[in-house]
This record gives structure tokens, C-alpha cells and sequence, in this order.
């Protein structure tokens, strides 16, 4: 066991092995630099979750809370919290594998690294977000963020039990090769995902006009969790709303056409495990009803409510539809 500064480096070779690597992960989490993030993330968010309802209690803000619903996204909490406690080993076991053919050596201490990995990260995020509204394999993990018709600080903790099973956590090999450390890909994908717990509200209308330009806000995010015609499938901006206007995938929230929140087909359930698996369970079904190789592959890796025939439910048919009755 070798020390660098004040970091404990495990022999390379302990990388082989995902339980093992999973260890080290929870060791290095400890270092002096990175103090228990994820707890003091996940005390804040609940203490504002607290704060939000009992404002909305006694009708002090504009927030909508059904103690049901509420306790169905912390239900999802606790399952993401425990699959994630799980499967840390795989995540870390393969950043550091490709860690290993590193191109550059990138300085967790170097502020300009910081910036470097603050954009590329947010990048990364961006099509690994849009890739999960577009691809049904990788929706079935994300879908469930989505399930609440209720939008309120607890729905951003309403999250996946199988994402890292399949394979969301991947987009971010790229930045392991380039040579940025695991612990600091983690540590940047955890200050990503806190920044956007506040924009869960609808207690803040607007932000201002610049802010609302340049970052993602919860005038931006409450598009994003509507299931609008107009707004499927829109601003799926981490923390830069940039990426959105660059791709074409931005849409601003009007005040004339409020968000109706959930999914195209709501599951009407506050059951945490439906929550999980309920697209999964579709996806099985619907590959038992397909009648050819060509089916089978649209079933799990087409968009959301795709269909052979072309006339499914998917976002791009129900904007399509939507456009030719309002083109009238």
C-alpha cells in the first residue's frame, strides 16, 4: 500500500474484482477532501423537502404535497441509496479500469481540472439524459423520476433501483481514459445531480432573465417533467441550459399552457417496487408479443411507445399529431 500526499492509493491489482473495488470506493470516500458528501447532499434535501411541506401546509408557498406520494418518492430513495451501496464496486471497478490507460494525468487539486470536468461532465449528462427519454432500455431505469403527477422537492429524490445495473453510469468512461480520477468523476456527478434538486419546486416562478439563459432552473425542469404535447421530450440540461439551445431540444415554459406532470401513460401507483419495475415488466411483455428479431430489438431499444407499424405512442407521433391539429 503506497500513500500519495494524503490519499491512500490500494495495489492496482485489486481492481480486478468488483466487491473489492467496491471497498476501496467507501475507503476513498472518506479522504479529508471529500467529507461524507453524499450524506450531508442527502440531509439538506430532506431538511428543504421538510421545509417545502410544511410551508405548503399552511399554504405559505405554492407547493403541492400528498403525504402518499411524497412517501412513495422517499420509498425510491432508499431503494436508489441501497442499489447504489451495492453495486459501487462495478461503477468504480470500471472507471479505474479505464483509468488505467489514462491519456493525460489530471490533478484533483488543480482548480482549472475542476472547471475542465464541471463542463465536460455536464455534457456527458446531457446526452446520457436525452439517450434515457429516447431509448426504451435506458428509459425503463429513468421512467420512474418521472412517475409523479405532483411536482415538489421530494420528487427529486424520487430515483432508480436499476440504473447502474444497466449501464447509465457508462457515458462516463470517456473522462476516466482522458485522465481524470474515479473519485473525482464521482465526486462531479454528485455536485451535478445536488445542484439539481432545488429546480424540483413550483414555489419559484421565474429566475432572472440571464439566469434562466444560461442554467437550468425550475421554470426550465418543470418542461422537462411535463407530458404537454409541446413539452415531451425538452430540456434535459444538468446544470447549462447550452446544451439544450445548441441540440434543438429546448423548450421554454409558458405561462398560458401550465405543466401537466407525469408520463404519457401514468401507472397510478404510489407502490415503490411498481414504481421500479413496472417498464421492465412491460418491456418482458411486449418481447413475448413480438413476431420477429426486427421487433424485438424496437421493443427494448426504440423510443418510449414504439410500435412495427410506426403509430405508437412515442413522443415524436404525439408532437406530430399535436402540430397538425394546432396547424388548422
Amino acid at each position: 500500500m503506497r500513500t500519495v500526499g494524503s490519499a491512500t492509493r490500494l495495489p492496482s491489482w485489486t481492481l480486478g474484482r468488483a466487491s473489492t473495488a467496491r471497498t476501496q470506493y467507501l475507503t476513498i470516500r472518506a479522504m479529508h477532501w471529500k467529507p461524507h458528501l453524499p450524506e450531508i447532499f442527502l440531509g439538506i434535501s430532506l431538511g428543504m423537502i421538510a421545509v417545502e411541506a410544511a410551508l405548503a401546509g399552511i399554504a405559505a408557498v405554492k407547493a403541492r404535497y400528498r403525504a402518499i406520494d411524497t412517501f412513495a418518492s422517499l420509498g425510491m430513495q432508499v431503494g436508489n441509496i441501497a442499489m447504489n451501496l451495492m453495486m459501487a464496486g462495478v461503477v468504480f471497478a470500471g472507471l479505474s479500469a479505464a483509468y488505467k490507460f489514462r491519456l493525460f494525468e489530471i490533478r484533483p487539486g488543480s482548480p482549472w481540472a475542476w472547471v475542465a470536468i464541471f463542463f465536460l461532465d455536464d455534457f456527458i449528462y446531457y446526452w446520457f439524459h436525452r439517450i434515457s427519454h429516447e431509448c426504451r432500455f435506458w428509459w425503463a431505469a429513468h421512467v420512474n423520476h418521472h412517475s409523479s403527477q405532483e411536482y415538489n422537492l421530494s420528487t427529486a429524490v424520487r430515483q432508480s433501483w436499476t440504473s447502474v445495473i444497466v449501464g447509465t453510469w457508462t457515458p462516463w468512461i470517456p473522462l476516466a481514459l482522458l485522465g481524470f480520477p474515479p473519485t473525482m468523476i464521482l465526486a462531479q456527478q454528485g455536485f451535478n445531480l445536488f445542484y439539481q434538486f432545488w429546480i424540483h419546486t413550483e414555489v419559484v416562478h421565474r429566475m432572472p432573465a440571464w439566469f434562466e439563459y444560461l442554467f437550468n432552473t425550475p421554470s426550465n425542469h418543470r418542461v422537462h417533467h411535463a407530458s404537454n404535447p409541446r413539452y415531451l421530450d425538452r430540456n434535459y440540461a444538468g446544470v447549462l441550459m447550452v446544451w439544450d439551445r445548441l441540440f434543438g431540444s429546448f423548450a421554454p415554459e409558458r405561462d398560458e399552457e401550465p405543466p401537466c406532470y407525469g408520463i404519457v401513460k401514468n401507472i397510478e401507483t404510489f407502490n415503490p417496487i411498481r414504481i421500479a419495475f413496472h417498464e421492465w415488466i412491460a418491456i418482458i411483455r411486449d418481447l413475448f408479443a413480438a413476431r420477429s428479431a426486427r421487433e424485438a430489438v424496437g421493443v427494448i431499444f426504440g423510443p418510449p411507445g414504439w410500435r412495427a407499424d410506426g403509430q405508437g405512442l412515442t413522443s415524436k407521433n404525439i408532437r406530430t399529431g399535436w402540430e397538425a391539429r394546432h396547424a388548422r
